[in-house]
């Protein structure tokens, strides 16, 4: 039998918009408290505003470690417990290597990989001792396959998804399910960054698909009985070939 959102406390980053938005009102829908974690406060706010009283906002920057130090007693002092923590929030940079600017690509791999390997290690002792929690990570297609014109990106979702993998089975001892949702190219604010004649492309040829669709995953994820994890879920559109 299907486990219930109802009651439960979960906690999203990069929550203000695209994925992480839509897995929140999929969540306040199934009855959850969800906690929207993200540093672009205005648009917090107005995201907090439209989904009502099961929203509550924080403003975290995950680039800055002193800002996620501070985030799970936050979490813990809004709603008191956390059942289910999704490591959603990333960015991108596609082409090649030779054009991109090294600091640009540290920014982006701070946040991909360091902010998601933080800001989980933060939760970790709050779930291990009430013995229960979820943890999902958004990865990416790209995290299983080589893509040439986003080697850097597809680097720091490879780390991640390995990183979903080994932290899963470091925590079955303790209740807690780990898993990836890995979506092919979504309909965000993130592909303001692909390369013009891919996103011309796949725009003309249907191989985008929808955030609600990554948050149909997600839910799909949290409500298997407790003896069942699903550990990954790759999402593609029917039209993508990889």
């Amino acid at each position: 039998m299907a486990e219930s959102l109802d009651g439960k406390v979960v906690a999203i980053t990069g929550a203000a918009g695209g994925i992480g938005l839509s897995c929140a009102r999929a969540c306040i829908e199934a009855g959850a408290t969800v906690i929207l974690i993200d540093r672009a406060e205005e648009e917090l706010a107005t995201a907090c505003a439209e989904l009502g009283a099961g929203a509550i906002p924080l403003t975290v920057d995950l680039l800055d470690n002193g800002s996620i130090d501070r985030m799970m007693p936050a979490i813990l002092e809004r709603a008191g417990r956390l059942d289910v923590f999704h490591a959603n929030a990333g960015s991108y940079i596609g082409g090649d290597l030779v054009d991109g600017h090294p600091d640009a690509f540290d920014r982006m791999l701070q946040l991909n990989i360091n902010a998601v390997y933080r800001s989980v290690h933060s939760v970790l002792p709050h779930m291990i001792g009430r013995k229960t929690g979820d943890i999902v990570i958004t990865t990416s297609v790209a995290g299983y396959e080589h893509i040439p014109w986003e080697p850097v990106y597809s680097a720091s979702k490879h780390a991640v998804l390995t990183l979903a993998y080994t932290l899963r089975r470091q925590l079955i001892k303790h209740g807690i399910r780990v898993g990836s949702i890995a979506p092919g190219p979504v309909i965000t604010g993130l592909l303001k960054d692909w390369p013009k004649e891919n996103l011309e492309k796949a725009k003309a040829n249907g191989s985008l698909i929808e955030p609600s669709e990554v948050a149909e995953a997600l839910l799909f994820m949290l409500t298997r009985p407790r003896n069942v994890t699903i550990r990954d879920i790759v999402i593609l559109p029917a039209s993508q070939d990889i």
